[in-house]
């Protein structure tokens, strides 16, 4: 039966002794937590042009120096969730980040999971449990809960990189903060170049610690090598599409968050159909018309969007001559560890 009864239809005397003792009748809000077949989704499908947030991020460069930002970040927030909380979607928060030569932003660690994924410039780096790792475009870095990081510069002109955290869910659990430290000690470890060959893993003679993150860089180069070798291996393939995987466990890369590099054939076109996780697209070589129910997105390189979870996308290719690449970040992690991930394709 739909028809529930209104809190209005209750007596006020009766609502006001429940408001006492903090309570809640359920009945009149029963179909707003549990709609029918779809479910209540304030993530809107949205856009951010790359061109519309450099600007604006240098000038924060200029106004806002690194000693007062410690994190230089315009947040690319969602409307559909307000834009005072600062998120994407229900789990994923982003952000543009802006590094200037010369600077560094100081060591913290959180309980945050985050990856950066490099947008633009040359000679930063990011710092991630000792093991330096250079920022160049298309790279994927991670920097995992609890684990120490800090970003320099070396280089001569801007870097601008893209955040991807879990923030949203980690401050909705109460489990949110962070903590300041030192200058960290860089050792020799570079797990990009020790697991950059698939089907060669690293194996100790002798007992060691695992390392539940060995691998925290993703060069781009490597991803995009593999992705053309796909495309050319299986020319019939449909989905041309890597996982960025622990490659100890070859579990997602991090625990909330699922992350993968997607190529579009030249004027491809490539329906994807509707699962339950919110997805992120950022456009890492090339251009792509993003068809969603409620409105079509044009992005062109460095541009990202967001689209809302049990929402079948279309992406087409408008490069006619060359591929386009295509960054994506998803909830599906979260989904399935909670059993609500669903496919509906």
């Amino acid at each position: 039966m739909n028809d529930l009864g209104r809190l209005e239809d209750l007596p006020q005397d009766y609502r006001d002794e429940l408001k006492q003792h903090n309570l809640v009748p359920l009945w009149p809000s029963l179909r707003a937590v549990l709609p029918p077949k779809v479910p209540t989704r304030q993530t809107q499908a949205t856009m951010w042009a790359y061109q519309d947030i450099k600007p604006l991020l240098l000038k924060a460069g200029e106004l806002t120096p690194i000693e007062k930002a410690e994190r230089r970040v315009l947040v690319l927030a969602n409307p559909g969730h307000g834009l005072e909380k600062m998120q994407a979607s229900a789990a994923m928060y982003l952000g543009m980040q802006l590094l200037l030569p010369g600077e560094w932003a100081p060591s913290h660690r959180h309980t945050p999971n985050a990856v950066r994924m490099v947008v633009e410039g040359e000679g930063a780096y990011t710092t991630v449990d000792g093991e330096k790792c250079p920022m160049s475009r298309g790279d994927l870095i991670l920097t995992p809960t609890g684990l120490w990081h800090e970003h320099g510069h070396d280089g001569h002109a801007p870097v601008v990189w893209l955040d991807v955290l879990d923030l949203p869910l980690v401050y909705y659990m109460e489990a949110s903060y962070h903590i300041n430290g030192e200058r960290q000690q860089v050792h020799t470890g570079q797990g990009d170049r020790a697991y950059a060959h698939g089907g060669l893993l690293p194996t100790p003679v002798f007992e060691r610690t695992a390392r539940p993150y060995p691998m925290l860089r993703y060069p781009w180069h490597q991803a995009r090598a593999a992705l053309l070798a796909m495309a050319a291996d299986q020319p019939d393939q449909e989905a041309v599409q890597l996982t960025y995987v622990n490659p100890e466990t070859g579990a997602h890369a991090q625990n909330i968050l699922g992350f993968y590099a997607l190529m579009l054939r030249p004027g491809q076109t490539l329906r994807l159909p509707a699962r339950s996780p919110a997805c992120v697209f950022h456009v890492i070589e090339g251009g792509v018309d993003i068809d969603v129910p409620t409105q079509p997105l044009k992005l062109g390189e460095a541009d990202t969007c967001c689209v809302p979870g049990y929402t079948e996308v279309t992406l087409h290719n408008t490069k006619l001559d060359q591929s386009t690449f295509i960054f994506m970040a998803d909830e599906t992690p979260l989904h399935r560890k909670l059993g609500v991930y669903e496919n509906r394709g």
